[in-house]
């Protein structure tokens, strides 16, 4: 990892060996920087105050080594990312305005995206990582962790029922609290429907009418129209000599057929007379038929007008302006199938509480087979950090893993109790310590010192080792509250991790310091104007003299390098 212009590091290399890596250094020196660097990586929250003074960006660039084929790789493949050889190069940039930029593999990306990586990259331990294991929520994923695919399984199964419970009693309560709106509804629909039924109206039936009316409103001046248009066509009945249409044509036609023979144009010319007296005769007849059929009966025009008032007043009711009787019968189809759906709720309320009822008898079944899991993990769980603990200068301490249930009469059945339930089960899990006999078990947040916590909490890590999935721990001031033999027990159990992980510990302790496989020692030079920290590898002598400067603070004395060589000599032989 390389930092540039973080805080008080001017530009540093980190180089992070496998196994346990101790990094040390005097305070103020810049230690914490290494730590929000690697947490800038893994997405951590950008703040321009991070930025040197004087400089226009910070800048945190890693090389992590991950499983070409784990959820990180896939992650990151997703987002555009490549790559380099069995590695992901990731970069934070922030500027000292505040801006943050973040790149995974070449390509841009959301610093979201880096939080995403971490969970499956790096487990990160402090102060505040103290805090979060006082929550009983993280408690109980710490156990369901430990606990593997005993827990694993049916917990899946439970979120996949517990998840459609919540569907089919979302659904059940919007039906049951809704039911008199919807019985309001459903008689609105049922006096329109029969309001349009006992019309009967027909598809175009409106249209049909208004042309209907139309001509009966007119009927006097249409018959009058026909009667004279026939009369100009085929002439009157009364006066056979009068001139008409039809006997000037058929007079023009006889003329060119007498002289057709002599011309081919004037043949061409007699044809068309010839269908144009044809066509004329046709018109007649069909004027004379009009004029027969013309009803002008004012009771019909009574009728008429009367059934298109109904057909009005549906329109007005149930259609929308302009689109006429169609929109009604439109109307009618959709309220149709509407009011069916809602006369049919009470058979579909009837139905989702059979279910309702079913879901919630086997996810009590789910729920206790996640109890019985739980409670025999808790009980080898608490065993194993009990005797953890003993090692690390608590020994007798106990540790015990409290899991209990909230009764609820509107619950699932768990132990022949009606219990609360929730989307991870019914149970709610605490971590206990009695710290010494006679001591009773008290949570750990109220029952464990800010010492007691650090072990507490490593104690926990230690027995995850080899079933936790994240190949990176790093521990920020795991140690602080702890000295003394503790401190060295705290140090065997970190060399302990590291033989299945890689540790990253930033310490202030010797003890801890001694069992680390590699030490970085994070120092700063002062010039009088800028401070600047550099981060390298201690070997031999010089590894000697920073834990004499942790042990006693002076690099030089006798002594201390004595109780150092020593120290480092013990740490070796124990591993």
């Amino acid at each position: 990892m390389r930092i540039r212009s973080l805080g008080v590091i001017d530009d540093a290399v980190v180089e992070l060996s496998p196994g346990f890596t101790a990094v040390t250094g005097e305070t103020g020196a810049g230690k914490t920087m290494v730590v929000t660097s690697l947490g800038l990586l893994l997405g951590g929250r950008a703040d321009a105050a991070l930025v040197r003074i004087g400089a226009k960006a910070a800048v945190v660039e890693g090389r992590i080594r991950v499983d070409p084929y784990g959820p990180a790789a896939a992650r990151a493949r997703e987002a555009g990312a490549e790559l380099d050889d069995g590695a992901l190069l990731i970069s934070r940039t922030i500027s000292a305005e505040g801006r943050s930029r973040a790149h995974v593999g070449g390509r841009s990306v959301p610093a979201a995206l880096l939080g995403e990586l971490a969970d499956d990259l790096v487990a990160v331990h402090g102060q505040t990582d103290q805090q979060g294991l006082l929550r009983p929520a993280r408690q109980r994923q710490a156990l369901d962790r430990y606990a593997g695919d005993a827990v694993a399984g049916p917990l899946v199964e439970y979120a996949a029922a517990y998840r459609r419970l919540r569907e089919v009693a979302g659904e059940l309560e919007e039906l049951t609290t809704r039911a008199r709106d919807r019985a309001q509804e459903a008689d609105l629909l049922r006096f329109g429907l029969e309001e349009v039924a006992a019309a009967e109206p027909l598809p175009g039936e409106d249209t049909e009418l208004a042309a209907e009316a139309e001509r009966l409103g007119h009927a006097e001046a249409l018959a009058s129209a026909a009667a004279l248009a026939h009369a100009a066509l085929a002439g009157h009945p009364e006066d056979p000599e009068g001139v008409d249409a039809a006997g000037l044509v058929a007079g023009a036609q006889r003329s060119l057929e007498a002289v057709r023979a002599h011309d081919p144009a004037l043949s061409a010319l007699a044809e068309r007379l010839g269908e144009i007296g044809i066509l004329a005769a046709d018109v007649a007849g069909e004027l004379s038929g009009y004029a027969d059929n013309l009803d002008a009966d004012p009771l019909r025009l009574a009728v008429v007008e009367e059934r298109r008032s109904v057909l009005a007043h549906l329109v007005r009711k149930y259609g929308r302006t302009g689109e006429g009787l169609d929109a009604v019968l439109a109307w009618a189809e959709q309220g149709s199938r509407r009011l069916a759906e809602l006369e049919g709720d009470d058979d579909r309320i009837g139905a989702l509480t059979v279910e309702r009822d079913a879901l919630r008898s086997g996810l009590g079944a789910l729920a206790q087979a996640l109890t019985d899991a739980r409670t025999e993990a808790a009980r080898r769980f608490a065993g194993a950090v009990t005797a953890e603990l003993a090692e690390l200068a608590m020994p007798h301490a106990r540790v015990t893993v409290e899991i209990r249930q909230t009764e609820d009469p509107e619950g699932v059945e768990v132990d022949g109790r009606r219990v609360g339930y929730g989307p991870h089960g019914a149970d709610e899990v605490e971590l206990h310590l009695a710290p010494h006999p006679g001591a009773p078990p008290r949570p750990i947040a109220k029952g464990a010192s800010g010492g007691e916590l650090s072990r507490v909490m490593l104690a926990v890590e230690v027995v995850f080792a080899g079933s936790d999935p994240v190949p990176t721990y790093l521990f920020d001031e795991v140690d602080a509250g702890v000295g003394g033999k503790a401190a060295v027990e705290v140090g065997r159990r970190l060399a302990r991790l590291a033989r299945s992980a890689q540790v990253v510990v930033v310490t202030h302790l010797p003890q801890v310091a001694a069992f680390a496989d590699r030490q970085l020692l994070v120092e700063k030079t002062n010039d009088g104007s800028v401070t600047s920290s550099g981060v390298k590898i201690l070997d031999g002598e010089e590894r000697v003299r920073e834990l004499s400067r942790m042990l006693a603070g002076l690099e030089d004395s006798d002594t201390a390098r004595a109780h150092a060589e020593e120290l480092l000599a013990a740490a070796r032989a124990s591993r």
